[in-house]
């Protein structure tokens, strides 16, 4: 019997790792903060942050750090701070301090929309974060600023020139694919991994719970630019240990890659070594589930420990193979503040 399969044992830190009913193996953790967000993006939150009716209070730095020594216990390594924006948290800080010093974790990432990060990224840095993605839709400051309701491109590129002279790990920015990708806005892209060592990644756009209407009209194929890569050059690279589910290019005359994550190509779950703990305290096996299992009432103490593990392993099998995007179903997800993305 595997240890995923048996509900009485008590794993300990020597076990290898964590793994689902599909010989998957887990070694990243995104942890959501909060699911507030200071902008407002067309695809995910257009009329801004509304607290939703009925909910329980977010996750105390305290509890979220008892969650964090649990996985790492099992064996994931890294761990990515999300949200909403995650550095609206007023406890941003300390909480990625705790995480860093957790035995067992390597890595800490985080995700933000940047409007802080020219500021800031000196003391994330400080604080432990050891990777960044910055949330850059299109380089057009007009469309910018109608897609996520703010005029910062400009202040959120100063931030990324910042990041990268600071000693980061990797510096990565998060493009979502909605409508066509003209030619000017091609030549403003590879212009700015021309010079720049980032990795801009296009991600499909998901359908949600609450896009369904802007996703029929704008989501386009992540292929349509595999295509354009190829012809122009661009080679795949191998994924690094512990990656996202990006497949990046790069390309002899340009310092930075261009990647794409695909979430509609066929096989794309396959590789999932990701879970999800929500600002709420729900463990989501995929961002697109029914349903999060609630971890919160053994995240009160550290007495908990072993219980907690023992609860995250017995979810395991629970995990499916793969999303159900294709057939229209989005899960519980109502948009992608709500879990992390």
């Amino acid at each position: 019997m595997s240890r995923t399969e048996s509900p009485s044992l008590q794993p300990t830190a020597s076990l290898a790792g964590l793994e689902d009913g599909f010989a998957r193996r887990f070694s990243y953790l995104r942890l959501s903060l909060t699911e507030r967000c200071n902008f407002r993006c067309t695809y995910c939150l257009p009329n801004g942050f509304e607290k939703r009716r009925g909910l329980t209070e977010e996750l105390s730095s305290a509890e979220m750090v008892r969650a964090v020594t649990a996985f790492a216990r099992l064996g994931l390594w890294k761990v990515r701070l999300t949200g909403g924006e995650p550095t609206v948290h007023s406890d941003f800080i300390a909480i990625t301090q705790a995480v860093a010093e957790v035995p067992g974790i390597r890595r800490v990432a985080m995700t933000t929309n940047g409007y802080r990060l020219a500021r800031e990224a000196q003391a994330w840095r400080a604080a432990g974060i050891d990777a960044i993605n910055v949330s850059i839709d299109t380089l057009e400051p007009e469309r910018f600023a109608r897609i996520t309701g703010h005029d910062r491109l400009d202040q959120i590129v100063t931030g990324i020139d910042r990041a990268l002279t600071l000693g980061f790990a990797a510096v990565k920015v998060n493009s979502v694919l909605m409508g066509d990708l003209d030619d000017a806005e091609w030549a403003r892209i590879r212009a700015f991994v021309s010079g720049r060592p980032v990795a801009w990644r296009f991600i499909e756009l998901m359908r949600t719970n609450d896009n369904v209407a802007l996703h029929s009209r704008d989501a386009r194929p992540a292929e349509m630019v595999r295509t354009r890569l190829v012809r122009e050059g661009w080679v795949a690279r191998p994924r690094e240990p512990g990656a996202g589910p990006s497949t990046d290019y790069a390309h002899p005359d340009h310092a930075g890659t261009i990647g794409l994550i695909a979430p509609y190509s066929e096989g794309f779950c396959d590789s999932c070594n990701r879970l999800r703990l929500s600002s709420r305290g729900k463990l989501h096996l995929c961002l697109f589930g029914d349903g999060g299992i609630d971890l919160r009432p053994l995240l009160q103490d550290d007495a908990q420990g072993d219980e907690l593990v023992a609860t995250i392993c017995k979810a395991m099998p629970m995990k499916r193979q793969g999303h159900r995007l294709h057939e229209g179903d989005s899960g519980a997800t109502p948009h992608l503040a709500s879990i992390g993305g």
